[in-house]
């Protein structure tokens, strides 16, 4: 039996307008989740012009999400960009059979997203934060 998670059109639909959006200010998110009884990739929300903490406070504890972010950074040169990062959000709080399939459909999530910097966060919400944002990508 094939655990591959499908990825369906409207979701990549929505990666790729998400994705030629122009921004000018503030961060912006769009989380998916796996349906595990279908096996199935579903869009939850999308945030525009939203902090980090308060897309922390968004996600659930207990439950893995992946997170495509427009984050707004600010370089040392005073240029700002808007790169395209991938938050792989999965809870050690998380069921174990939710955790394995969502980090088994990491790789091709990533790559129809098309998103290179992959940032992990297994904590809880405190750890989704302004600064360990800025330190990941400022590597």
């Amino acid at each position: 039996m094939s655990n591959t998670v499908d990825i369906p059109q409207t979701i990549k639909d929505s990666l790729r307008k998400f994705r030629f959006a122009r921004r000018n200010a503030g961060s912006a998110a769009i989380v998916i989740k796996i349906n595990k009884k279908d096996l199935i990739m579903e869009e939850v929300e999308q945030f525009d012009n939203i902090s980090i903490e308060e897309l922390a406070e968004e996600l659930p504890e207990n439950s893995p999400r992946y997170v495509v972010l427009s984050y707004e950074l600010n370089h040392s040169d005073g240029r700002k960009s808007f790169p395209l990062v991938l938050i792989n959000w999965s809870p050690t709080s998380s069921e174990t059979g939710m955790l394995t399939l969502h980090a088994s459909a990491l790789l091709n999530f990533q790559n129809t997203a098309d998103v290179s910097k992959v940032i992990e966060v297994r904590e809880g919400p405190e750890s989704l934060t302004k600064e360990f944002i800025d330190a990941q990508l400022h590597k």
